[in-house]
């Protein structure tokens, strides 16, 4: 083997080293755009599951506050009569009485404890929750995106990415409409 043996086979080394390079600088390039495509999507699903979750919590809540509001305000609405009232008015009185607790000790037995306060901080649980989540996939999407920017922007790995069409990604930024957090009206 001569000199011209030794050239060859030291180019074909580069070349195959190049080519090897390349291809692994490729793959691992898509491989970091995937995780971007998937960790947007994890913010997507946050997103939806917020909206979901929140709205029908707060349908719950707003059920139970009502609930309870209309079983109290009732009650309270039957205030003594007054020391002037007639019997009958006092008769009438307490059939209304023992009317409103038979009706309440049906509640009291279904609902051994006023729920209202109870789906309230739950609400608030699953709100912050939910948030949390909602963070922690910002968090991971601009993480990817920015070893993906890191990297696409180095040399010689910016060829690599320029060829097989890869630019920089932007950060998170929700549109105006998701980055309003629910409404809670009650």
């Amino acid at each position: 083997m001569g000199t011209v043996g030794i050239v060859l086979i030291v180019v074909a080394v580069i070349i195959i080293a190049i080519v090897w390079w390349y291809i692994s600088t490729m793959n691992r390039l898509r491989k970091i755009d995937v995780k971007c495509d998937e960790a947007l999507s994890g913010i997507d699903v946050a997103l939806t599951k917020r909206y979901d979750t929140l709205t029908k919590m707060l349908e719950v809540t707003k059920g139970y506050a009502k609930h309870e509001y209309e079983t109290l305000k009732d009650i309270i609405a039957m205030r003594q009569p007054g020391a002037n009232a007639s019997v009958e008015d006092k008769a009438a009185y307490a059939n209304q009485i023992t009317s409103a607790l038979k009706s309440l000790n049906v509640v009291v037995e279904k609902y051994p404890e006023l729920k209202a306060d109870t789906q309230f901080s739950k609400l608030n649980d699953h709100i912050a929750q939910i948030e949390d989540n909602l963070q922690a996939s910002r968090r991971l999407y601009n993480s990817n995106v920015t070893r993906m920017n890191q990297a696409i922007v180095v040399f010689p790995t910016s060829i690599v990415a320029n060829r097989i069409g890869i630019s920089k990604r932007s950060f998170f930024e929700a549109e105006e409409m998701k980055r309003q957090d629910v409404e809670m009206k009650f």
